[in-house]
């Protein structure tokens, strides 16, 4: 143990965790408000991916969505649990194939006009700040391509003696 506790400072990823957090809470109270319970904005897309391309594997629709397995294997258990998706055996025995229920079909339409929404207010929010969020996520980017974090975090690192 150090000599002091580094969790006592200010973590700096709060911030944006918390702008997340309620960006998606009042996103998901335009839910509620149109009656639709049960629902989380992180199952917008995979339920509006699955309507186009149909059913597909965990493995074939975390792909799609550029997400991990795992994520959409978490995601996909809570899809079913609120009765939105099925999952029936795959071309293995080691895969489910995905698919949409009635109940899910039922709200793709509203979703992808959420989704288009959603899309519009992330341009009106960055058209009203100094810097818009899209683009300073992408400079982010841009600059752990040039040093990664691993690489950045190893040069501030000073491990305690052993």
């Amino acid at each position: 143990m150090t000599s002091s506790d580094p969790t006592a400072v200010p973590d700096p990823w709060h911030a944006l965790r918390e702008l997340l957090a309620a960006m998606d809470a009042e996103i998901e109270q335009v839910y509620v408000e149109r009656g639709i319970e049960g629902v989380r904005p992180r199952f917008a897309y995979p339920l509006i991916r699955l309507a186009h391309t149909g059913p597909l594997t965990i493995r074939e629709l975390a792909r799609s969505l550029d997400r991990s397995h795992s994520a959409v294997s978490q995601t996909v258990a809570a899809l079913r649990r609120e009765g939105l998706v099925t999952s029936e055996p795959g071309p293995d025995a080691r895969t489910r194939r995905i698919d949409l229920t009635e109940r899910g079909r039922s709200l793709v339409p509203f979703l992808e006009a959420e989704w288009r929404a959603t899309h519009a207010t992330v341009a009106e929010l960055d058209s009203e700040v100094p810097y818009a969020m899209t683009a300073v996520v992408e400079e982010v980017w841009r600059a752990l391509e040039r040093r990664s974090m691993r690489q950045r975090v190893l040069h501030h690192l000073v491990e305690p003696p052993q």
